[in-house]
């Protein structure tokens, strides 16, 4: 009986062998499993990044596009009608020039002065209405190269260098952007 014992004993140490060599293989199964996740899981968190970078970009050129789009159309609200503007600018100028002439034929055409003065009213309310503004310099203001246009220069004893002396036209402003400058004649350094 003996004998048995020694053939359990033989099967048993055989077993905790295969079980070792069992348990030595699924370690180094585990080891490999383990590498190929951790390989998976860092090309996951790659593509996670490159997505969420692609996507912030795309969320910014989207903002960006929005943004800008809303300025174009700012824009053209205010300044799409400009060439329209200009154009009626010229009305205004011979309006200018009709009410100096009725003012000049005397008090026998008043009428004629004031419907003159009610059509060029209502026409600055319009131009006000849309954003543009009349740029009226007087004799004696200084030249400001910014919204006038020097036409010509002339010495006049008793200004100084600068000076408007004289208002060929009026300028116009279509919002903060100059329509047309003012037109108008500057002193130059009075000769001594």
């Amino acid at each position: 009986m003996a004998e048995p014992k020694k053939d359990d004993d033989f099967l048993d140490s055989v077993e905790e062998a295969e079980a070792e060599a069992l348990a030595d293989e699924m370690a180094g199964l585990d080891a490999d499993d383990s590498a190929v996740e951790v390989d998976e899981l860092a090309a996951v968190k790659a593509e996670r990044d490159e997505l969420r970078d692609r996507f912030m970009r795309a969320l910014a050129d989207a903002e960006n596009a929005r943004k800008r789009a809303d300025r174009e159309r700012r824009e053209a609200e205010n300044y799409g009608g400009s060439k329209l503007a200009r154009d009626m600018l010229p009305v205004y100028d011979n309006m200018v020039r009709a009410l100096d002439a009725a003012q000049a034929l005397g008090e026998e055409n008043a009428a004629l002065q004031e419907g003159i003065e009610l059509t060029m009213r209502e026409l600055l309310n319009v131009f006000g209405k849309h954003g543009i503004d009349l740029i009226s310099p007087q004799v004696g203001d200084r030249f400001d190269p910014k919204v006038h246009q020097a036409m010509f220069e002339a010495p006049v004893p008793g200004t100084k260098a600068g000076d408007i002396i004289q208002v060929a036209a009026e300028g116009f402003m279509l919002h903060d952007r100059l329509l047309r400058p003012a037109q108008v004649g500057v002193s130059s350094t009075p000769a001594s």
